[in-house]
């Protein structure tokens, strides 16, 4: 659930452009605009509405299509209101009127009663079904903030980790200047979407795309750069922890056993790569990008790599046995 409250106010007034706008305004029991959603999910009420309330599905938002408001003006002309009213005894967050339909007079009254909002769209009942829910899942999605830099590198959403001062922001200022693009700088806010997708962004939107390079101070990546340079948001897919070079450790040489790292229950590919001088990290992130974009159309270089040296060896044992067997003829 979203940390703070969400109103259908808010709902109202999500700043949505182009194919996600909900077309939404309010039509009647505006008092009500405070009302909380609880819930990321619409209910068609036609049930409800001939009489049958087990299981009604009240801390939904109510969606009318067309079938219920010719259902609602039948109940009008045969004067049997009595299934209105008791829907709204029900706490209902508010009803929406799909294909900019209006209800009848008596429902304006039943629902100004107790301040249930009434709100209206000129969308289809279907494309407004799954644009708002599409909406609510991402504002109702789980969410973890984390330190570190977001950036995109060939199409990968790549998280970069590790202690203050290992050069992180350095980092992704050298993969700009390559042509790649920042997402968020210092805390990255991640939200989980449909279960498996973990999306990242900036945590403040207001400082969003600046960068803290010490020695140098803050600076914006979009005045410098240009817009191409950065993006609002992206799909986390590589987690990369930079760490200081310590010889008594031990490091993947080959990379055949992937390691990952999880958040919000969505485990993420994860390579730790030691930072020395002399190391060029920006290419080496590169390449592990690319490499990243193999595996996932089904290539694996390290595996390929051991299973030719596999071959390698069993053929030249072969050869060693071929070879050493003595004339018996």
């Amino acid at each position: 659930m979203p940390e703070k409250c969400f109103t259908v106010l808010d709902m109202i007034d999500i700043d949505l452009k182009e194919h996600n706008s909900l077309n939404l305004h309010c039509i009647g029991g505006r008092k009500g605009l405070t009302r909380e959603i609880t819930i990321p999910d619409l209910n068609r009420p036609g049930l409800a509405l001939s009489g049958f309330y087990d299981s009604f599905a009240y801390q939904r938002i109510q969606l009318f299509g067309r079938g219920e408001v010719s259902y609602l003006r039948k109940l009008e002309e045969e004067g049997e209101i009595s299934t209105i009213q008791q829907m709204f005894t029900y706490p209902i967050p508010c009803c929406i009127f799909s294909h900019g339909l209006t209800p009848d007079r008596g429902f304006f009254e039943e629902a100004e009663k107790v301040r249930c909002p009434i709100l209206q769209t000129t969308l289809s009942t279907t494309d407004f079904h799954i644009r708002l829910i599409r909406i609510l899942s991402e504002i109702f999605a789980p969410r973890q903030s984390v330190h570190g830099v977001l950036v995109e590198v060939y199409g990968l959403g790549i998280l970069l980790m590790g202690d203050s001062g290992v050069g992180k922001s350095e980092t992704a200022l050298e993969l700009i200047k390559h042509g790649h693009r920042l997402v968020a700088d210092d805390v990255v806010d991640m939200h989980c979407v449909n279960g498996n997708i973990l999306m990242g962004t900036g945590a403040n939107k207001i400082i969003g795309h600046h960068v803290e390079i010490r020695g140098l101070g803050i600076i914006n990546v979009t005045h410098l750069f240009g817009v191409g340079a950065i993006r609002d948001q992206k799909q986390v897919q590589l987690v990369v922890i930079l760490e200081e070079w310590d010889a008594r450790k031990l490091y993947d040489r080959l990379g055949i056993e992937e390691t990952y790292m999880e958040f919000l229950g969505v485990s993420i590919p994860k390579l730790e790569i030691p930072v020395k001088p002399g190391r060029n990290i920006p290419i080496i992130i590169e390449t592990a990008a690319m490499n990243e974009r193999l595996k996932k159309m089904g290539y694996n270089s390290a595996r390929e790599f051991n299973r030719n040296i596999m071959r390698w060896i069993e053929s030249g044992s072969e050869r060693s046995v071929y070879f050493g067997m003595e004339d018996i003829i």
